[in-house]
């Protein structure tokens, strides 16, 4: 077990300690790649399997936070009318892929303050048909304004300037990429719910069809419908309702890092990673997996430099030098990823939590890491015609450690 150095003089005087509390009941709404429901049925699918993984009453939860786009005209508080739910401490967050993370950091406040006993954090979306086209109309006035005039709706042209610009500028390769894409596909077989059921080789990944050059198929996340969710509360209650909890040891928000940069190549956890690693006590070596938010893989090599597993344009040689599988070195995205399993709107921004609950908790769906003891979540999101916005992490920890 790893002994928890001493806090760094950055971390003593901002960090929150959050030993007393605890993460229990991750679950998820299976995946489908179209749906005929409503994203409130989403949300209330998840939170009656919350309830009855916790074995809590409806009554018992008094705050409830969401992540989701496809709730219009309702918000999180027409929500409660429709779930029979009454609460004293109530968000709706739809930050897309950093939603999870600021979920998380605010349920954790509001139960440390005694705002709320036992808070759901869920991220749930639909998609019908339509839906990408539907969102795209009303996601950004940036994206509106200055990609869609082009011709080029979504973001993975945007994604394509952005991986075009790494390549060329820090050395990595499309092998490099394939490398992260076949190995979370590997990750994603032992785990039900990834809609994608088939291996893939580095052969198939090089020769997908073209999307947006240099992107191509399987750099592209596939929409989805389903839903993620978890509960907080404290380490004393879980422990009285015998529930497997992780424990949060830091955690870190950022939004609009660096906008002084012409090209994104960084996001805010360069700014906070002292503060999380110095809460957390802990150094990148300890950490036993990763869940990095892999809308595209390019951001995955950024996310793990930015994080300090290697050097800012270390991303490539790292890639060559671990596996990612499970059961290999360096695990990232151990039920697969968004690449894999899908990204169900803000549920995405909810999935690495998820699925690190469950390593560090030992109610795997996928294959486990073997005695992990600490794992890192990260979030990002809200990309608007040239970067994404908000910048996310949590370290979590196994309860005993």
């Amino acid at each position: 077990m790893v002994q928890p150095r001493e806090k760094s003089r950055v971390s003593a005087a901002g960090a929150r300690d959050y030993l007393d509390l605890a993460l229990v009941a991750p679950v998820t709404v299976p995946y489908v790649r179209y749906s005929i429901r409503s994203s409130h049925w989403f949300v209330a699918q998840a939170l009656a399997r919350l309830l009855k993984a916790s074995k809590l009453d409806k009554a018992d939860v008094d705050g409830l936070s969401v992540g989701s786009f496809t709730l219009t005209p309702d918000t999180a508080v027409g929500l409660t009318q429709h779930l029979g739910l009454t609460v004293r401490w109530l968000d709706h967050i739809p930050l897309g892929g950093a939603c999870g993370v600021v979920a998380l950091r605010r349920a954790l406040r509001a139960v440390q303050a005694g705002d709320a006993d036992v808070v759901a954090c869920i991220g749930a979306d639909t998609n019908h048909v339509d839906s990408f086209r539907q969102s795209l109309g009303s996601f950004s006035v940036f994206a509106r304004d200055a990609v869609f005039p082009y011709g080029s709706g979504g973001p993975n042209a945007s994604f394509a300037f952005l991986t075009s610009y790494y390549m060329r500028h820090f050395g990595a390769t499309r092998e490099d990429f394939g490398k992260l894409c076949v190995a979370q596909r590997d990750n994603a077989l032992s785990y039900p719910y990834a809609l994608f059921k088939k291996a893939l080789t580095l052969e198939e990944y090089l020769g997908a069809r073209l999307i947006a050059d240099p992107i191509r198929l399987f750099d592209c996340v596939m929409p989805c419908a389903g839903a993620e969710a978890f509960l907080v509360m404290t380490r004393q209650r879980a422990q009285a309702l015998g529930l497997p909890y992780a424990s949060v040891r830091s955690t870190c928000e950022r939004h609009n890092a660096y906008p002084e940069d012409p090209i994104q190549t960084r996001g805010g956890w360069v700014i906070d990673r002292d503060h999380l690693y110095g809460a957390a006590g802990v150094e990148p070596s300890d950490i036993d997996f990763v869940q990095t938010y892999d809308d595209y893989p390019v951001m995955s090599l950024i996310q793990l430099e930015d994080l300090g597993f290697c050097e800012k344009g270390g991303g490539p040689e790292f890639v060559r030098r671990n596996t990612f599988t499970t059961d290999g070195s360096f695990p990232i995205n151990t039920s697969g990823g968004q690449l894999s399993v899908g990204q169900a709107g803000c549920a995405a921004g909810f999935l690495g939590l998820v699925e690190s609950i469950r390593q560090l908790t030992r109610q795997n769906l996928a294959r486990s890491v073997a005695e992990a003891c600490f794992g890192i979540a990260v979030g990002f999101g809200m990309i608007t015609y040239d970067r994404g916005l908000c910048s996310g992490a949590a370290i979590l920890s196994a309860g005993n450690a």
